[in-house]
């Protein structure tokens, strides 16, 4: 894999962090790890913090120490900012039950700081374990990338302050999750740096990259009788104009969503998939190889060419789907991604 400059940069970043990190949870009296809800990094803002969401206005009225987290990337955007949640949504999908996301437990290890509670989650978020928030006691829910509703924000607001999206669920871009998590913590001039040293990544690459500019995008997960399209509301596929890339206009016009992060059609119509570059995601390499020999998904002309970017394997997928604080450096994500992209503008040139 090629390690570009912007890449060992941003890895530097996230190593000096965690060194910091771990230097914070060394104070520790004894040689147990510390518990859940410690702080590496100081607050730096006043509270009350008010921050308005699609349900209404939350206030923090102080601090918070004891956090859980819901959805996803808050939970590394937290860890960034300094603050290790005592409760985090599982995620079922990546790497089932009982585990904690590899960059997720990694940055807990090095801290020296004792794993969450794992909220129960099927991976949709549809049920809401309640129960189980109760018996974490945060006195903080942050769930600003997640499918909460109404109902389920108010039920969680008896517990906790909750800080859900802004707009609508399962839509808020990347940087808005780490810029909320951040001011919802205390810590807005961390969120900042945070965004700062992810930014100059985004620079370096995209000037490395000169060939990505105005290239047309679409991020399609094929399934053996329909496709699923990523709007450009979706983070995992806004995130890439930052390389220079736009969403492909034929993603807009074939959408059905009413406002969705995605939406399902037809192979009938993968011809109409105008894109100079596709992005396929598949948990598996047998189920990616079967997608470049299928004569259905071969009506996409950007497929049909070869300009094609495909992630494999659950924990990749995840981790540019889309990327968090922690998992921009995830090697097997989005810098493999990034090489995958100017592989496939190749063949879309060719």
């Amino acid at each position: 894999m090629r390690t570009t400059r912007a890449f060992r940069r941003l890895t530097a970043m996230v190593a000096g962090a965690a060194a910091v990190m771990a230097l914070a949870a060394c104070g520790q009296e004894n040689d147990d790890k510390a518990e859940g809800g410690t702080t590496t990094v100081k607050a730096t803002d006043s509270f009350p913090i008010t921050i308005e969401n699609a349900y209404g206005k939350t206030v923090i009225k102080e601090e918070p120490t004891r956090v859980a987290t819901w959805g996803w990337g808050s939970t590394e955007a937290s860890i960034a900012a300094g603050v290790y949640p005592v409760a985090v949504a599982e995620q079922i999908w990546t790497v089932g039950k009982g585990n904690l996301l590899p960059w997720v437990e990694q940055a807990y290890d090095k801290a020296g700081v004792a794993h969450p509670t794992l909220l129960a989650d099927d991976g949709s978020g549809a049920t809401v374990p309640y129960d189980e928030f109760i018996a974490a006691k945060p006195d903080l829910i942050l769930a600003p990338y997640s499918g909460l509703t109404q109902e389920q924000y108010d039920t969680l607001s008896k517990i906790a302050p909750v800080v859900a999206f802004p707009d609508g669920p399962w839509t808020t871009p990347w940087d808005e999750t780490i810029k909320i998590t951040a001011t919802a913590l205390g810590r807005s001039a961390e969120g900042d740096r945070i965004l700062a040293d992810i930014d100059d990544y985004f620079a370096a690459e995209r000037a490395e990259h000169p060939e990505f500019e105005g290239k047309t995008l679409a991020g399609i997960w094929a399934e053996p009788n329909k496709l699923s399209l990523y709007t450009a509301r979706d983070p995992r596929i806004g995130i890439l104009t930052k390389l220079g890339f736009q969403v492909a206009p034929s993603v807009d016009e074939l959408d059905t969503s009413d406002g969705g992060f995605f939406y399902e059609m037809s192979y009938e119509k993968a011809d109409q998939i105008d894109a100079e570059v596709v992005i396929t995601y598949h948990e598996t390499p047998e189920s990616a190889a079967a997608m470049l020999k299928d004569r259905k998904a071969l009506a996409i002309p950007a497929l049909a060419r070869g300009a094609v970017a495909q992630m494999v394997g659950r924990e990749n997928v995840s981790s540019v789907s889309p990327p968090t604080a922690l998992s921009f450096a995830w090697e097997n994500g989005l810098p493999a991604l990034v090489d995958k992209l100017a592989a496939a503008v190749e063949g879309a040139e060719g």
